[in-house]
């Protein structure tokens, strides 16, 4: 089992394969992209497998497999079936653009894997392809409807932005309407490859509560698991639910159960803290197995208790891209 210093379980692994992605979403990097990693910096599939398979030994049940976006990697499905031999796994779920996602739909269910986030920060055609910078949304409106009419377990992450998608706050609200399926709304970050200083934010989760009450004035609040990020709630008459993420203003961290680790090896403690470690010539070198655990127990063993502190570690402004964190 792995407890940090503060007595927090850490039971939830985030493991990015890698730090690309194809699309070029405003408030993640700039225009014209960050500089990616080359090849032979990223993990293979064999190390991630090996990674997995070493932190489920160490008491992680649950995996979330994120980018930049998991299917630009070509190999993403020899992980997922990698994974899911392990009997430890609890669960195995992907955060993805839905993008690239309709191919491997039925292999996806075949293999058990129903858990998927898609990241949708607008309902409307113009705003997305203006936030992504690219004129996929067709394509990512029609794997979403896929997935949801497939049985699949569909959250969707909206990211609000002011002055850009505030307007789809209420028309997406109409997917967890008609379809059993979770909106959760999230709070900008600074994680945007330099591309926009901030210190903070017009839309806090407040503040999209409050806009969400107007148009719906009967919402309950739904209970939800100690470590759930997302306060949930239910609209009266509608199938799904809706849920927000304080991920600015950072009230979850005392749950926190959460680890990451980066396309690159990087050892992630808390998502607004620097990396701790890196694992890449760990798991390259001798006594791989015994050397990871021992890193990760001690940097798991020295973790901030709050975001806000973690923050203190950067020098400055954050200059890296949500892309490169991991998710």
């Amino acid at each position: 089992m792995l407890i940090d210093n503060h007595n927090r379980k850490i039971n939830y692994l985030r493991l990015a394969v890698t730090d690309r992605c194809n699309l070029r979403c405003n408030y993640c990097m700039p225009s014209e992209g960050i500089n990616f990693a080359k090849k032979d910096k990223l993990l293979t599939i064999g190390e991630l497998t090996k990674v997995g398979d070493i932190l489920i030994e160490m008491g992680i049940d649950k995996i979330r497999i994120t980018g930049g976006e998991p299917f630009v990697r070509k190999d993403l499905m020899v992980l997922l079936r990698n994974l899911k031999k392990n009997t430890g796994l609890k669960e195995l779920s992907i955060t993805t653009n839905a993008t690239l996602i309709g191919p491997h739909i039925d292999e996806l269910k075949e293999l058990g894997i129903k858990d998927v986030n898609v990241s949708m920060d607008a309902i409307n055609k113009a705003t997305f392809e203006r936030i992504t910078r690219r004129d996929h949304y067709d394509i990512v409106h029609n794997n979403l409807i896929r997935l949801i009419t497939e049985g699949f377990n569909v959250r969707i992450n909206f990211i609000v932005l002011d002055n850009q998608n505030v307007q789809d706050i209420i028309p997406i609200l109409d997917l967890q309407k008609h379809y059993p399926v979770s909106v959760r709304f999230l709070e900008e970050m600074p994680f945007n490859g330099g591309s926009k200083k901030f210190n903070e934010i017009k839309w806090d989760y407040k503040a999209i509560l409050s806009h969400i009450r107007n148009t719906f004035p009967s919402i309950e609040l739904i209970p939800s698991p100690k470590t759930s990020t997302s306060i949930n709630y239910k609209i009266r008459g509608h199938k799904g639910n809706f849920g927000l993420i304080p991920s600015f203003s950072r009230t979850f961290c005392g749950s926190c159960n959460r680890l990451r680790i980066t396309a690159l090896g990087d050892v992630i403690t808390c998502l607004y803290g620097p990396p701790k470690m890196n694992l890449r010539e760990i798991i390259r070198g001798n006594s791989a197995d015994d050397n990871i655990e021992n890193a990760v127990r001690d940097v798991v063993g020295k973790r901030a208790i709050t975001g806000f502190e973690a923050q203190k570690e950067h020098k400055g402004v954050f200059d890296n891209s949500m892309t490169s964190i991991g998710g």
